[in-house]
């Protein structure tokens, strides 16, 4: 049962890049692969991708560039992914197109909204670059900002762990899943999954997020079609 029409997906820069290569075409084939199952099933796909594979501007910040420039270093970095991620659907078949918060003539649109949704109602996957266009916010706030604009009815934000847990899985064995919060839950827990500005906005117009694990196959297209993977944050539990 398909459970959504309309979702907006988050991509960190890591899911771009493999080992040395900071942008990786193995990465991209597997990417597109996913977002082509979910396009199959004919739901309306907005992707906002981050850009830490190329730049992460908090580390240049912590290394003595100054926050301001290094955020727009980190924006930039979103668009050369974002590049590379329409060229792929393109060579998979899948109509799609560009946007960026930051104006780059003849390279990417700027960002305009109802564009954008004529896109999506044309079953275009719209990919979503330049992170909000200002300094000092994190790509997944920029993701929460566009999926309450273009109407989403989910975030969904990909991630290399299944869900949201107390600690870093990784790290700790004893590591306890979440399998649901409540926004409020989320933030007094201050879970680092996802930044907690995006948490709140997603609390004030009452949209669902769901943290799963993207680097495992089908995994897109189980959530769309209606399987409870992952940690879903959302107003009150059932």
């Amino acid at each position: 049962m398909q459970r959504y029409s309309r979702i907006l997906l988050k991509l960190s820069g890591d899911f771009f890049s493999e080992e040395d290569s900071p942008i990786s075409c193995n990465s991209l084939q597997f990417i597109t692969r996913e977002i082509k199952e979910g396009f199959k099933l004919n739901v309306e796909i907005g992707v906002v991708v981050g850009g830490g594979n190329v730049i992460r501007g908090a580390s240049l910040s912590a290394g003595g560039i100054d926050r301001y420039t290094a955020d727009y270093m980190g924006m930039m970095s979103t668009i050369v992914n974002g590049m590379a991620l329409k060229s792929f659907l393109n060579l998979a078949g899948i109509p799609s197109s560009l946007y960026s918060a930051l104006e780059v003539k003849g390279v990417v649109h700027l960002f305009d909204l109802e564009k954008v949704r004529k896109d999506l109602e044309r079953k275009k996957v719209v990919i979503l670059s330049g992170g909000t266009g200002n300094p000092y916010f994190t790509t997944d706030t920029a993701a929460a900002l566009r999926a309450v604009e273009i109407g989403a009815d989910i975030f969904l934000k990909g991630t290399k762990v299944d869900g949201v847990y107390d600690k870093d899985p990784l790290l700790h064995s004893d590591a306890q899943k979440f399998h649901c919060l409540t926004y409020q839950e989320a933030l007094q827990k201050g879970v680092r999954v996802m930044d907690l500005s995006a948490i709140t906005l997603c609390q004030e117009y009452a949209l669902p997020i769901r943290v799963f694990k993207m680097n495992e196959k089908g995994n897109l297209k189980r959530i769309l079609q209606g399987e409870d993977l992952g940690t879903l944050l959302r107003g009150r539990r059932k």
